[in-house]
């Protein structure tokens, strides 16, 4: 059994399950900020697209890390240990950057002010996943 392929796929999988989780938390809120604007009949901000899109880049770093596990030249146990912490740690990142997502989706939606504020959180978050995969191709 090649155990290396299992870290193969957990880079992809665990990465694209954190992405599904974030995007799924911001693009609800995203629906819940959009409902607020219809009811007040204030003009709907369709930004938040941003907003609930975000999550999903987490998914494109895990695929390239596990692309390059595939080729790379780490031992079966090697290949393991950094697909499954590397795609933890990329899952992470997208939950939680779905998570102040939603709070950006809720605040912007709301007031109408703080885009650029919010969209920095948003974008320092996904510099822990850029850093993850970055570091780990360093690796393989």
């Amino acid at each position: 059994m090649d155990i290396g392929l299992i870290g193969v796929a957990a880079c992809l999988g665990l990465s694209a399950l954190g992405s599904a989780l974030g995007a799924g938390v911001a693009g609800m809120s995203a629906i819940g900020a959009w409902k607020k604007c219809f009811i007040q009949n204030k003009p709907v901000p369709f930004i938040l697209v941003a907003f609930a899109g975000a999550p999903l880049t987490q998914t494109i770093y895990g695929f390239i890390l596990m692309s390059a596990l595939r080729t790379g030249g780490l031992s079966d146990i090697g290949k393991l240990a950094v697909g499954v912490f590397a795609g933890l740690a990329m899952g992470a990142s997208a939950l939680y950057q779905g998570k102040c997502a939603a709070c950006s989706s809720d605040a912007y939606g709301e007031t109408g002010q703080g885009f650029g504020n919010y969209i920095l959180v948003v974008g320092l978050i996904e510099t822990v996943a850029l850093f993850v995969m970055v570091f780990f191709l360093g690796i393989v």
